[in-house]
């Protein structure tokens, strides 16, 4: 198990040193991420290297048995490179050259920064390539800036060549007939910047693809660097979550040894653990395209605070402890943190950390020592597979379109919905991956599609052919209506999955942020309705009243040997948790544990013959789970029931 964090030695002087690496010691610290702003003290002149101090803390880390994540320092140019090279300072959406005196000031389309990335990286993996404490390569750190300046727009150029060819090619799929927006010469297509109203959505959309994989090509950089040095050495990158994040991460995991995400949940109540658990499914189901085993990393957290909009939340205690294992409940290898040391100043200076301001006398450290100690006792269980015959579809592509202006609503967010989609799912105690493809939909029982508005061909096509293999799939409003380019697909909508799903929508209803709508079934539906033709499939569920009384509004539809349920409307969440509990019923899915009270997380880690059972306890009262075999956490033996307290967690080895 890696337990740790991210460690800035060059924030603090050397005689602190010695007690950061004791304080781990005791905490059972296995891993920690050195040199990822470090920068501007690894090369404080172009060229000119300064490892004494870097040579010095990985010494004492190895003779202290402390795994170094070696990170290289790129996503914080130092001072004297903005000022050498000011053609690589990113430029925003409005032309402004943005200054150097933050994080991620830099271009990646940069001839200078890209080569001093890899100066700088080259160097770092010659110096420590043998060094005893280096155990797994952390390149950059949060993929996701975005330039929009004229470098930039040259390099966007050669990728709109590679992928379309030709000018006309282009044109058709940006529909630039539209608003006289025909290009005759590559020189005229631009980055999108600010514009007098409505931009090409396409154009936004190819924007993003190309930043995703403008970013990804700066990393494969480093990475083949990095490999070719220290061929034994695991190399990634840390993905960081949010809908402003240009990058395709689900594309990115077949380019990294592990999927590493960082998390930070937006809400301190009970949501947090549904975050959290939507985080971990999103990783693993990512993990699947890549090289090794289908096992993440949960390599940022904040240890004992929760960031809201309006305010730092202190956890409660226990808090931090249930939900590292909850992470590695669903395949973590560990729970790392930012940060180890609070800082004395900067920009993040009451940044959460394992040993806060107050020092090791805390409750945080004290808790920190716990959870060491805790996650070397359900080491055994890293062996296991968490397994999963659901997945929630999440295609951040999608997403990116759902965002554009001139949209039926502003309300729509893909993001949002494979969140409700899974959040009803986890609250009927039913594992699920979260997957960002559907190429590989072998193993899965159940598939659900929520507003997954972009569709190729061949997506569709293997979702049908999901469903004529016996497959249950479920769609909701907004899917498949736009091809790749984010052309509407025309003849009714949903697009390429009207055959499927046995129904032709001819109008949408948006409704009002406090409408809502009844259904037959006694059911409720917001935010969305449409007008539905069954062409095929049964009505399950009919509008019950306003101008769609009578309408169809939950249908399914017999393909082969499997179903294509449709939903026009956004359920209320009971409703929408009790069908995908009764289709995964229908497919011979069920919760690990049935009749689970709410707020209690269960997830079953195996291998072979052997397998772990995680109970976790968000709750404020006493539960009991069936379970029999040892408790790994006490060491106790549990004869058919396991009692977890108040905020506890409990994990029996079950075989």
């Amino acid at each position: 198990m890696f337990f740790g964090g991210d460690y800035n030695p060059e924030q603090w002087p050397e005689d602190v040193w010695a007690q950061d690496v004791e304080l781990m010691r005791r905490a059972r610290v296995t891993l920690v991420t050195v040199g990822v702003f470090a920068w501007a003290r690894l090369e404080p002149a172009p060229g000119r290297h300064d490892f004494g101090w870097l040579d010095r803390i990985l010494d004492r880390l190895a003779d202290a048995g402390i795994g170094v994540a070696l990170a290289t320092p790129t996503a914080s140019p130092p001072p004297w490179f903005s000022l050498a090279h000011p053609e690589a300072l990113p430029v925003d959406a409005a032309g402004v050259r943005l200054s150097h005196g933050s994080r991620d000031t830099y271009c990646a389309s940069a001839p200078a920064y890209r080569s001093a990335a890899r100066r700088i990286a080259a160097a770092l993996a010659q110096r420590y390539r043998d060094h005893p404490a280096l155990a797994l390569w952390h390149v950059h750190n949060e993929y996701g800036t975005t330039c929009h300046c004229d470098l930039t727009a040259e390099a966007f150029r050669r990728w709109l060549r590679h992928r379309y060819g030709d000018l006309d090619t282009l044109n058709d799929a940006w529909t630039t007939a539209f608003w006289s927006q025909h290009y005759t010469d590559w020189a005229q297509v631009r980055p999108p910047r600010a514009t007098q109203y409505l931009p090409n959505p396409t154009q936004v959309l190819d924007f993003r693809r190309f930043t995703s994989d403008e970013l990804l090509a700066a990393y494969v950089e480093q990475r083949d660097l990095l490999r070719a040095a220290t061929p034994g050495v695991p190399v990634t990158t840390n993905y960081v979550l949010g809908d402003w994040v240009p990058v395709d991460h689900a594309r990115w995991a077949a380019e990294v040894d592990l999927v590493a995400i960082d998390h930070y949940p937006s809400d301190a109540g009970p949501a947090a653990e549904e975050e959290a658990a939507f985080a971990a499914d999103l990783a693993r189901g990512w993990a699947r395209g890549s090289p090794g085993r289908p096992d993440w990393l949960l390599m940022e957290t904040a240890p004992n605070l929760v960031y809201t909009a309006d305010r730092m939340h202190t956890k409660e205690p226990g808090r931090m402890a249930r939900n590292s294992l909850a992470a590695v409940a669903r395949g973590s290898r560990g729970a790392m943190f930012f940060q180890w040391r609070a800082p004395r100043g900067g920009a993040e200076l009451f940044h959460s950390a394992l040993v806060p301001h107050a020092g090791p006398d805390s409750r945080v450290y004290r808790e920190a020592v716990e959870l060491g100690d805790r996650l070397a006792r359900v080491a055994p269980a890293a062996a296991g597979v968490v397994e999963a015959r659901v997945a929630v579809v999440y295609d951040e592509p999608s997403a990116w379109a759902l965002r554009a202006r001139g949209l039926p609503s502003t309300r729509l967010d893909h993001l949002d919905d494979a969140r409700r989609a899974h959040r009803a799912l986890w609250r009927r105690g039913i594992t699920a991956d979260v997957v960002g493809g559907l190429d590989d939909l072998s193993g899965y029982a159940v598939v659900v599609l929520p507003g997954h508005y972009l569709m190729a061909d061949r997506q569709a096509a293997a979702l049908r052919a999901f469903v004529e293999a016996g497959g249950q799939l479920v769609v909701t409003y907004l899917s498949g209506v736009a091809d790749e380019h984010a052309r509407i697909r025309t003849g009714g909508y949903p697009g390429a999955l009207r055959d499927l799903l046995g129904v032709r929508v001819e109008e949408f209803h948006p409704l009002a942020v406090d409408a809502s709508v009844k259904l037959s079934d006694g059911t409720t539906g917001d935010l969305w309705s449409e007008t539905v033709h069954a062409t095929g499939a049964r009505v399950v569920a009919s509008y019950a009243d306003g101008v769609l009384a009578g309408r169809p509004a939950v249908t399914r539809h017999t393909v082969g040997a499997g179903t294509a349920w449709y939903v026009s409307t956004r359920l209320a969440d009971d409703a929408y948790a009790d069908l995908l509990h009764a289709v995964a019923a229908d497919a011979g899915v069920g919760p690990v544990r049935p009749d689970l009270p709410p707020g209690v997380e269960v997830v079953t880690r195996r291998t072979g013959d052997r397998s772990w059972l995680f109970v976790l306890n968000h709750t404020a009262t006493v539960c009991e789970v069936a379970a029999s075999g040892v408790d790994l956490l006490t060491g106790a033996p549990v004869d058919g029931v396991v009692r977890v307290p108040a905020g506890g967690s409990a994990v029996v080895r079950t075989g």
